[in-house]
C-alpha cells in the first residue's frame, strides 16, 4: 500500500495537469499559425500647401478670408510683411463694430464720436446729408437689429507708401423710418426691419502708431 505522503503528492500532481489542460483550452497555445502583426501605418501628417515657397505665404488668418494666389491674398500678404501683427480676423471683427457706430450716427444725425473714424470726404459727404435734413425739419428713427453678413469683398496695398486697402461687405437688419416736420413717415417704416447691405473701404498705412482705419468709400 502506498503511504499517505505519496498520495497526497499523487493528488496534487493530477490537480496540476488537470488545471494546466484547462488553461490551454481557455487560453490557447502559440503553436500553429498565428496571423503576422500588422504594422500600423503612421498617422497621417499635417500638410502644408506652400506657394511660391516662401513660409510667410503659409497663413490661416488670410486664406480663411480669401483664396490662395488671388489679388486679395497677394496684398494681405504683403500687408503682413509690412506689419506683423496685423490680423484679418481681427480687422474684419473691428470693422463690424465700426459699421454699427458710424451707420447709427450718420442715421441719428450726429458724427462727433465716429469722425476719427472718417476720411475728410467721406465725413463732408455724411454731414451735408445730416445738413439737408435738419434744413427740411426731417427727423429719423432707427434700430440696429444685428450685423447679418461680415465679409472681406477685397484688398490692395500700395508698396510705395504702404497705405493698405481692405473693402468689407456688410448685410445689417435694422428698422428705419424718416419723419417730416409734421411727424409724417416719407421714408422707411417704424415698424418693419428692413436690410441694409453696403460695401465700405477701409483704408490705413501700415506699420504706423496708430491702429484705427479710417472709411475711405461707401457703396
Amino acid at each position: 500500500m502506498f503511504s499517505s505522503p505519496l498520495l497526497q503528492l499523487l493528488a496534487l500532481a493530477a490537480i496540476a495537469i488537470f488545471l494546466i489542460l484547462r488553461l490551454r483550452n481557455v487560453l490557447g497555445t502559440r503553436d500553429g499559425f498565428e496571423p503576422k502583426e500588422v504594422d500600423r501605418p503612421e498617422a497621417a501628417r499635417e500638410r502644408f500647401e506652400v506657394i511660391d515657397g516662401t513660409a510667410d505665404e503659409i497663413d490661416g488668418d488670410i486664406f480663411d478670408h480669401t483664396d490662395a494666389g488671388s489679388p486679395t491674398a497677394e496684398a494681405l500678404l504683403a500687408m503682413k510683411r509690412a506689419e506683423p501683427s496685423f490680423s484679418v480676423g481681427d480687422f474684419l471683427s473691428g470693422a463690424k463694430s465700426a459699421y454699427e457706430m458710424i451707420l447709427m450716427a450718420f442715421e441719428k444725425g450726429d458724427l462727433t464720436d465716429v469722425r476719427a473714424f472718417l476720411d475728410q470726404q467721406v465725413a463732408d459727404a455724411l454731414q451735408s446729408v445730416i445738413d439737408a435734413r435738419a434744413a427740411n425739419h426731417q427727423t429719423v428713427e432707427a434700430q440696429y437689429l444685428g450685423t447679418r453678413e461680415t465679409a472681406l469683398a477685397g484688398a490692395e496695398f500700395d508698396k510705395a507708401d504702404g497705405t493698405a486697402e481692405l473693402s468689407v461687405r456688410f448685410v445689417a437688419e435694422l428698422i428705419a423710418a424718416t419723419r417730416d416736420a409734421d411727424g409724417n413717415v416719407i421714408e422707411g417704416d417704424p415698424k418693419a426691419a428692413r436690410k441694409q447691405r453696403d460695401v465700405w473701404t477701409f483704408a490705413r498705412r501700415m506699420g504706423q502708431d496708430d491702429p484705427n482705419w479710417q472709411l475711405v468709400a461707401t457703396s
